[in-house]
């Protein structure tokens, strides 16, 4: 393959976005969208990457890094004028274009437009997608030959032209001597006093350059993304693919449709997962695990063969063989060994819950290291804050805990030690001791009669 150079053209303001943020900022399925375009060309192994940035420009050159080198086009005139504006960064060679709004297309895609590209010896190939409906989009006229004769616009389209199906996706590869020497000559006269990038191809033409296309098999890939509603369907559509490489994995998803999983998720053989399940950021799944309806794990790392109920796991570590929920929420930096098991309303946070250990229901653990096969009783809080500070309790092996008791921070409570249920737990526990810290009970006879009610 030919030494390429690739322009991504990221300066425009995206005001249909109605956002303050650069439009290639948006994400979809968790990645911006400019990262999507970078992923796809840095297997291409191009000689440059340059980001033509505008509006916007500091927030996407700090998002982008080193990944690419920039220029500035200072104002927007246009696409050719945003191109011209790298003329000076780019080597001999063919030069790659588009879009940092274009999410979809993919290396395979892009590598069979550069092979055509060298086969033809075109002076520029035009990525094409054949659309079920047109309608907005410039068309591809060619002549017999099957050359590129013009790129119209829908609006200048002739009847016949808009019955075309053959659309522009906007990706073109240029000879690059060739590519500046037709831009010296656009003009901008037009209705918005732009320079634009197709103006090239009716210039080249007339320079007796040949103009080639190559028609991309998936229109899909072509969607760029100019407001909410088109960043939407790229989410979908971007979905459908992340869903269908899961599951040609060994991945069952029992409702594709409504399962949102993220670019850098990975997931094992075996694991199934019910509608409405969210998975994001760097979460890894190993195999045999399920999830139902409801959950959402976010920067997560899971074993195998765990059960998660319609609960939230949020930067933590799950082991192996655990049952979590339903409605359980585990908070950024825990580690839940094998087997345990957190229940109805259980949150933990900064935690760690032993092998075999269980926090069956309604239950806060916070700073605290809880042991092997603990019992943690429903309704206990691990009171670990006095307002201005955090404090640790550690619980010992086979401890257990009585429901609705109270564990003030910072406590040991040894292993095999016990709290009674009601208790407010202030001091350590020794080894075999249970610790007891209620006032006791009193009775008041005839209490009822004092009570204001009605009677007969």
């Amino acid at each position: 393959m030919t030494q390429i150079n690739v322009v991504i053209l990221a300066a425009g303001n995206g005001s249909r976005m109605k956002s303050k943020r650069p439009k290639v900022l948006h994400e979809v399925a968790g990645r911006a969208m400019i990262d999507w375009v970078i992923t796809a060309v840095q297997p291409l192994q191009p000689q440059k990457i340059i980001t033509v940035t505008g509006v916007g420009a500091e927030a996407v050159r700090d998002h982008v890094g080193n990944r690419s080198e920039f220029a500035t086009q200072a104002e927007q005139l246009g696409t050719g004028h945003a191109v011209m504006q790298a003329q000076d960064y780019l080597q001999a060679g063919a030069t790659l274009i588009l879009s940092g709004d274009t999410p979809l297309f993919t290396t395979d895609t892009l590598a069979a437009l550069i092979t055509e590209h060298e086969r033809t010896q075109n002076a520029v190939t035009v990525l094409t997608a054949e659309a079920p409906d047109p309608t907005g989009y410039g068309r591809i006229v060619r002549g017999e030959d099957g050359m590129v004769l013009k790129i119209v616009e829908e609006k200048d389209a002739s009847v016949t032209e808009r019955r075309i199906q053959e659309i522009n996706t906007g990706v073109y590869i240029f000879n690059n001597d060739l590519l500046f020497a037709a831009l010296s000559k656009v003009n901008n006269d037009n209705a918005q006093q732009e320079y634009y990038l197709p103006d090239t191809l009716d210039i080249l033409r007339e320079m007796g350059y040949p103009i080639g296309a190559y028609q991309a098999l998936d229109f899909e890939e072509s969607m760029g993304v100019n407001d909410r509603v088109a960043l939407a369907a790229a989410n979908q559509a971007m979905r459908r693919r992340i869903n269908r490489q899961h599951m040609k994995n060994g991945v069952t998803l029992l409702d594709p449709a409504t399962t949102n999983i993220g670019a850098d998720v990975t997931i094992g053989q075996d694991t199934v997962i019910e509608g409405n399940v969210t998975l994001q950021g760097q979460t890894s799944l190993g195999s045999g695990n399920y999830l139902t309806a409801g959950s959402r794990l976010v920067d997560m790392q899971l074993g195998d063969d765990n059960v998660i109920t319609s609960s939230t796991l949020e930067a933590s570590i799950i082991a192996n063989r655990t049952t979590i929920g339903p409605y359980a929420h585990v908070r950024p930096n825990s580690t839940i060994a094998d087997q345990a098991h957190l229940g109805n309303f259980v949150e933990v946070k900064q935690a760690s819950i032993g092998q075999g250990s269980k926090v069956g229901h309604l239950s806060y653990v916070g700073n605290a290291n809880l042991g092997a096969a603990v019992n943690v009783g429903a309704g206990t809080i691990f009171v670990n804050y006095d307002g201005v500070h955090k404090f640790n309790t550690t619980v010992g092996d086979r401890a257990f805990i009585g429901s609705n008791t109270k564990i003030i921070a910072p406590v040991t409570i040894a292993d095999e030690s016990i709290t009674a249920a009601g208790s407010t737990i202030t001091a350590d526990i020794g080894y075999h001791e249970m610790g007891i810290a209620r006032s006791r009970q009193t009775n008041k006879k005839d209490f009822w009669d004092r009570m204001p009610h009605k009677k007969d």
